[in-house]
This record gives C-alpha cells, structure tokens and sequence, in this order.
C-alpha cells in the first residue's frame, strides 16, 4: 500500500511538471504535453529510477484514460465537414495502409498472428492527440485540419473493427457478425438519439449543470460505461464502445443551448486531459519496457525501421486525403500528421503481448516507435504547413 501511495503522489506531481515542462520549452520548440507525459513515466518507472511500479489500480486509471481518450475523439470529430471527399479517400488509404502492413509484417514476424498484430498498429492515426494539437493551433476548421480529422477517424476506428475481428477469441465468421450485431445496434441507437428532442435530458442538464447534480457528466460516464462493458461482453475491444459512446453523447447532446454545449465540454476536458489520460500516458512510460528494447539487437534496430515503415505505410497512402491544390509543405505536413500513431500502438501490443503472440522486444520497438512519432511528427508537420512562398497569405488554407 506504501508502494501505490508513493506512485500515485508521483504520478500526479509529473501529470503538473509535463504541461509545465512544455510551456518552458514552448518558445524554443513546440512539444505536444503527451510526450513530456511518456518521457516521464519512462524515467521514474522500472526502466531508469525505479521510483514508481507498475500496480493494477494505476493500470485500471490508465484503461480508463485510454477510453476517455477515444470518448473524446468520437465526440469530438465533425463528420459534417469530414463526409464525401475526405472521409472516403482517407478510408481508400487506410486500406492501402493495412495490406501493407500485414504484409511488412508477414516479413518481420514468426507467425501470420503476429503479423496482423504489426500490421493493425502501422496503419493507425492517434486522433485524439491530434485533435488537442490541431485544435491548439488554431487548424481544427481548416482544410488540412479536416483532412486529417477524417485520416485520424478511419485510422482509429479502422484498427478498431481490425483488432475486434482478428483477436476477438472466435472464427472470423462469428465475430463479424457479432460485430455486424454492435455496429447496428450502437448505429440504432446513434439514429434514435439524432431524432428524439431530448428536452428533458437538456432541461436536467441545464438545471444541474452549475450543481452537485452533474447530470450532464454523470450521463457521459454512464453512456461511456454501458458501451464499454457491452463490447467487451461481446468480446470486442473496449475502445470501440468508448469510441462509440463519444458519437452518441455528440448526437444525444447537439440540440442543447450552446452556451451549456460549451460548459459541457469543457467539462470533459477538465475529466480527460486534467485527469484520466495523462494517467494513461504516464503508466505507458511506467510499461514501458526499455531493457527489452535495449538487450536484443534485433529488436533495437526494428525500432527505427517501425519508425520508418509508419511514415511509408500510413503517412503516404494518407497523401490520398490532401485538399486539393496543396502545397508540397502541406503534403509534406499530411504525410507526418497521418503517421502519427501511439494509442492503438499500445493497445494492439498489449493484446500480442498478453496473448503471447508477439515478444517484448517487438513490443516495444512498436511502441517505441509510436511515441517518437508523437515526438517528431506533429511539431514537423506543424512546421511544414506554416511554410509559405514568398508573398502568399499565411492562412491562404483557412475555409472561408
């Protein structure tokens, strides 16, 4: 117990030092908190000091952390703007993305289920730490900032039908129709929620939502809650339920005042980014195995090479998802933003690694190479898209 209480104070004191650590560095370079969050973990766990442990009341916070992250991604996505051209061309990449990775994987791994394992996290897209640093600077309206919202919708909900198809535990037949079976009745339940009013769901919301009653917040975590564990009886990845749960709250709450609407949701950033997920980020570092990485040769040169293979593999089958007329830079900046991946990275390695199917050494040299892509390729992006010839208006890309 002395051990958790340790950890647990720790663990709070990095989620302050990371957002203070960012904003130290912010005028010199510009580091997405996330990966002050991992680089953290990764020096007080097991890997450096020592200082905090793994424990499974830490882990539990960080799979809640985990699905808040997807709950806010699926609240947070616009599929008004991201509808036609963009949500199908990136859909088209993402396919590309996937054969391609299952194949490098098939040349990379001992056996075709690891294979698919390599294959589902080289064809992901962290949308929801995209969306925080899209939204950051300003990009969340803009072309390129649509183009890769809907990269990072079909790269986060795409591994997610993927991994509840091949790791589901049943044949592919049954598990794609208890799939078929969620997808229906979440899609039901999404179509219902778009034609109710909700007038009394609003006027309860309005009414406590300055009070202990909360009813706005209790709902989401109920919303999230019942998702989550029906997937996972369904034997689905619980991502999906909490994926899901982000739209439906979106389409149940769309109706309601907008000044609650905004109330609201900073209420949800407050829970997510002030609490759950930055949990979830710094046990990634504490999970993080380092030595695994570092005693096998092999599995220490495959980190560089997953570094390469995500930025071949899903950043350049995305280049299908760029606005018309755009520049090289933003090309260029479409490339990094969609082979950023670390989310799905953790998760997929989490069911390999947990079901023997891959080792640690692959483990985390994926891993490894997904938190430098949060690293690198965000603040790179964010560079090659500020970059304009001479004489040309410098938010010439904005939607009118």
């Amino acid at each position: 117990m002395h051990g958790l209480s340790t950890s647990m104070v720790l663990i709070a004191l990095l989620a302050i030092a990371a957002p203070l650590a960012a904003r130290f560095l912010d005028r010199v370079v510009k580091v997405p908190i996330v990966v002050f969050e991992i680089v953290l973990g990764i020096m007080l766990g097991p890997s450096l000091l020592g200082w905090i442990q793994p424990a499974e009341f830490t882990d539990t916070l960080a799979d809640f952390g985990l699905a808040m992250l997807f709950f806010v991604a699926g609240n947070e996505i616009d599929f008004a703007l991201i509808r036609g051209r963009p949500a199908n061309r990136a859909s088209a990449g993402w396919v590309i993305s996937l054969a391609a990775g299952i194949g490098a994987g098939l040349l990379l791994a001992p056996t075709p289920e690891a294979a698919v394992i390599i294959g589902v996290a080289l064809c992901s897209t962290a949308l929801g730490t995209l969306l925080p640093i899209l939204r950051d600077a300003g990009e969340s309206k803009s072309p390129i900032g649509i183009a890769v919202t809907a990269l990072g919708a079909v790269g986060e909900f795409g591994p997610l039908i993927a991994i509840s198809l091949f790791f589901s535990g049943r044949q592919l037949g049954p598990a794609t129709a208890v799939l078929l079976g969620f997808v229906l009745l979440t899609g039901l339940a999404i179509y219902l929620a778009s034609r109710a009013r909700h007038s009394l769901l609003h006027s309860q919301v309005t009414r406590t939502l300055h009070t202990s009653g909360q009813f706005a917040v209790r709902s989401i975590i109920f919303i999230l809650t019942v998702l989550v564990v029906l997937s996972m009886v369904l034997g689905l990845d619980m991502l999906l339920g909490a994926f899901a749960a982000g739209v439906l709250w979106k389409v149940a709450i769309a109706r309601a005042p907008e000044q609650d609407r905004k109330v609201i949701e900073a209420k949800i950033d407050a829970i997510a980014f002030g609490f759950l997920v930055p949990v979830f980020f710094i046990d990634t570092g504490i999970d993080f195995d380092l030595r695994a990485l570092t005693a096998s040769p092999a599995a220490l040169a495959l980190f560089p090479m997953f570094l390469l293979l995500l930025l071949i593999i899903r950043g350049l089958p995305s280049l299908l998802a760029a606005p018309p007329k755009s520049s090289p830079a933003d090309k260029r900046a479409i490339i990094l933003f969609g082979a950023t991946g670390l989310p799905i990275i953790v998760a997929v390695t989490g069911i390999g690694r947990d079901e023997g199917l891959i080792s640690g050494g692959i483990a985390s040299a994926l891993v490894g190479a997904g938190m430098l892509s949060v690293l690198l390729f965000p603040l790179l992006a964010l560079r090659q898209h500020q970059r304009r010839p001479s004489g040309t208006p410098a938010r010439q890309n904005e939607s009118p």
